[in-house]
């Protein structure tokens, strides 16, 4: 089960739609059939993707993190994903 139940609408969107562009990425690569300069930008494409991915998750395990319980009842803080410069 992928993590999109923790982000938002928009971004579970783009999380998901990032898994299968890198799933595409990775088939291309090792099919063998790119040259080399298409085979290290694909793969410059993948890597840049992947942290992206990184972040969405990692984002996603601190809202988890931050989840207290409070009177015997969970209740969920806020967690502001830091803007990229």
């Amino acid at each position: 089960m992928r993590m999109s139940i923790l982000a938002s609408k928009k971004n579970a969107i783009n999380f998901e739609k990032s898994l299968d562009e890198l799933e595409s990425l990775a088939n291309a690569l090792e099919s063998g059939d790119l040259s080399l300069e298409d085979s290290l930008k694909t793969f410059e494409k993948g890597i840049e993707m992947t942290r992206a991915c990184q972040e969405a998750l990692s984002a996603a395990e601190q809202k988890v993190k931050i989840l207290t319980e409070k009177n015997g009842e969970l209740t969920e803080q806020e967690f502001e994903v830091p803007e990229e410069d």
